[in-house]
């Protein structure tokens, strides 16, 4: 910790000193205004609703992706499967008010192809509005518009150099002509990634454990291109379309090894070795039409889109194994999947505002179907106990429909009262094993938020919202398939969603010092469960590990409080943002009810900061780094460390040819190894990885053209108060 915070340090005194010295240098007029910001946007704003992390004009864009700056915004965090999280919990992800299709490993490689140059803010929204779907926090990604006249853009070449290196570039072109707006976004990345990972497997009933450990190595290359065209009838009514795709080519090969004790004594070995290879691609499309009288403040937003996904992945085992009773043998298992994801979607939003009072109506539905295929083939001889040739089958159709009622009242009290309501049908069906699930229905979820401004230096605000987590289609998948760590996995078709009740407070002071609580209260959940089964291969019986979704029912109870601040310093050159937050979680009745021999409250701290300088000795130079210390606690599964996460970033800027470099460093001091242990009645796991997001890397950025930008979100007319959106 101490290794963290000492260049930390050093790096802020030796800023506030530069600062005193005077500058003897003379710089051209032009060229300083070129970078020197007089008056902007804090980094990050903390909002009624949200948190706002403003990096538009931030030297940690240059030589991102979104995927790396979404790990530094405040409150996120990313654990070692890649879920996103908030606050701790499971968040769901919009891109320019779009939600999202992908989730975990699908959403990452989708955020990994869209350059950080091109973002505008990211939204962390905690208290979100009936706009939004079903779910807890919402994460708004939304990215910079261009406006001005003519064509313009950046071409960005990346090298980054962890275990191995890997090559980033990517391309943005926007051409505006008078009514017209055509943007083109093209990436490539060549990646190559290294991890290590080791758990310990205790089970219960027959005391005993299994040691696994095992190393990989990955590669992708990930072309992506995405297109927006826009046109503006008149000066109400616009007309858009944007099509995006990608696609990745990836090779990965790992080497596992296992040994099984009985009562502390051996009892069997094996080594596994894993080649797979796969080709992932995505093509989305969304027509859209938006009515918007400014001078009336009425805005209709209407949507229509698809999305196809597939995956195609043939993945080979060769195991090797070593039995005190059965002696040596040798196995292999390949498995083919094809996947085939298709989403068809229309949604329709309309915001008035209503009377003379300033209060807003707001009124809007979705109807979405998806139609998602999971074939899997099996060969080689270790067959037995698995089903060789097998489809998955999910198709659901959602039907939401809302409404969003916000006045002020006094010129002090703002509020906001919204009732969603959501019906889905689904059925899930296997070919070969036969196992089926056909289901529907619905639920209301009300929110309402409150905000009082006592003074323009005090003011208070309350929300309260009722959630729905819904599993995604592949948790439900049963199908039996080993992992890279010599355990096997599968879905389970019997899962339910989890509903939450959340209140949350937030408290300003002088605009720049926010406390906030958050209290959540469910009595059922799903998460990941281990189980032993014995499977019979070539005539001999075998028992082998298992990780699924299960449900699990019992009360939890979960309190949080976080501090922030956001301050600037010598004429708004300097940012400091610094946040600090406390988690008190009661799993007693959840633990009772299941059976769970872990801890019953869990407490811990997390913290996080973020600092800019900009035009360090009005020499162009823009300075940030980024700290953050947290326990990535995720329902049963506790962290035995806290892990910590540091970046530290310069960007030299060349306006007269509008060129920058960069040069970042990435967890240099202490790399990140997550360590946690997950509880089940049956046993306990202890895990831990060593992450490859360490090193440094070097970006060249070459812009050309005129780089105003605007944001580019549907809501137009931003609510800083108690609206949201």
């Amino acid at each position: 910790m101490k290794t963290i915070l000492i260049p930390v340090a050093l790096l802020a005194g030796i800023l506030t000193f530069a600062q005193t010295e005077k500058d003897t240098i003379k710089t051209q007029e032009k060229e300083i205004e070129a970078v020197t910001v007089t008056a902007r946007k804090p980094t990050v704003e903390s909002k009624v609703d949200r948190t706002v992390f403003n990096v538009a004009n931030s030297s940690i864009l240059a030589g991102n992706t979104t995927w790396d700056v979404l790990r530094m915004t405040p409150l996120v965090s990313i654990d070692n499967n890649d879920a996103i999280k908030a606050e701790g919990e499971s968040v769901t992800v919009y891109i320019n008010d779009r939600k999202s299709v992908f989730t975990g490993k699908e959403l990452k490689e989708y955020l990994k192809t869209i350059p950080a140059d091109n973002l505008m803010k990211i939204e962390v929204i905690t208290s979100p509005s009936s706009r939004y779907e079903a779910t807890g926090t919402v994460i708004n990604i939304v990215l910079k518009k261009r406006d001005d006249e003519g064509l313009k853009g950046s071409v960005t070449l990346n090298n980054r150099q962890n275990t191995k290196n890997s090559q980033y570039t990517n391309f943005n072109l926007n051409y505006h002509r008078k009514k017209f707006t055509q943007t083109l976004i093209g990436s490539y990345s060549d990646n190559t990634y290294v991890q290590r990972n080791s758990s310990f497997y205790t089970w219960y009933q027959d005391n005993s454990t299994n040691q696994i450990d095992s190393y990989i190595i990955g590669r992708s290359k990930s072309p992506s291109v995405s297109s927006t065209s826009e046109f503006e009838i008149d000066n109400k009514n616009t007309v858009g379309v944007i099509m995006e795709y990608y696609q990745s080519n990836s090779t990965s090969n790992s080497e596992a090894d296992r040994k099984d004790f009985l009562n502390n004594d051996f009892t069997s070995s094996y080594e596994q070795n894993q080649n797979s290879k796969g080709l992932n691609r995505n093509l989305g499309t969304n027509v859209f039409y938006k009515w918007y009288d400014k001078e009336k403040n009425k805005i209709l937003d209407v949507n229509l889109g698809t999305n196809y996904y597939g995956q195609s992945d043939d993945s080979y085992f060769i195991n090797n194994i070593f039995s005190v009773a059965d002696g040596s043998s040798t196995r292999d298992l390949g498995v083919i999947t094809d996947t085939e994801n298709r989403n068809y979607y229309a949604k329709i939003d309309y915001t008035q505002p209503i009377g003379k009072e300033g209060a807003n109506f707001e009124v809007g539905g979705k109807i979405n179907f998806n139609n998602n295929l999971i074939p899997n083939n099996l060969y080689g001889n270790m067959l037995s106990g698995l089903s060789a040739n097998d489809v998955f089958h999910y198709e659901d159709q959602i039907t939401s429909l809302y409404a969003n009622y916000s006045r002020t009242f006094f010129k002090k009290l703002e509020t906001r009262i919204g009732i969603r309501y959501e019906y889905i049908d689904y059925r899930i069906r296997q070919d070969v094993g036969n196992a089926s699930r056909k289901d529907g229905y619905g639920s209301f979820l009300p929110n309402i938020l409150l905000k009082y401004t006592f003074s323009d230096k005090y003011d208070l605000s309350l929300t309260y919202n009722r959630n729905i987590w819904r599993p995604w289609y592949a948790e439900f998948n049963p199908f039996l398939t080993p992992n890279t760590d010599g355990i096997y996995s599968r879905g389970n078709i019997e899962l339910n969603p989890n509903p939450s009740d959340r209140l949350y407070m937030k408290l300003g002071i002088l605009k720049k010092y926010f406390i906030s609580a958050r209290y959540m209260y469910t009595d059922q959940d799903y998460w990941t469960d281990y189980v032993k089964e014995d499977i019979v291969v070539n005539g001999q019986k075998e028992t082998i590990n298992i990780s699924q979704q299960s449900n699990f029912g019992g009360k939890v109870h979960k309190y949080y409080l976080y501090a922030n601040t956001n301050q600037t310093f010598f004429k708004n050159k300097f940012t400091v943002n610094l946040g600090l937050g406390w988690y008190y979680i009661d799993n007693s009745d959840f633990n009772a009810k299941n059976g769970i021999r872990s801890n019953a409250y869990i407490s811990y701290l997390s913290a996080s900061t973020n600092l800019s300088y900009t035009n360090l000795f009005n020499k162009n130079i823009n300075l940030s780094a980024w700290v953050e210390v947290s326990n990535q606690n995720n329902g049963n599964s506790t962290t035995n460390r806290a892990n910590v996460f540091h970046n530290i970033s310069a960007t030299k800027i060349f306006p007269k040819t509008q060129m920058e470099v960069s040069l970042q460093l990435m967890n240099i001091f202490q790399r990140p190894n997550y360590d946690a242990t997950t509880y089940n009645q049956q046993g306990f796991v202890r895990s831990s990885s060593k992450w490859d997001w360490y090193g440094a890397s070097i970006s060249f950025v070459k812009r050309f053209g005129n780089q105003k930008v605007k944001e580019n979100t549907k809501t137009d007319v931003e609510k800083n108060g108690g609206g949201g959106k």
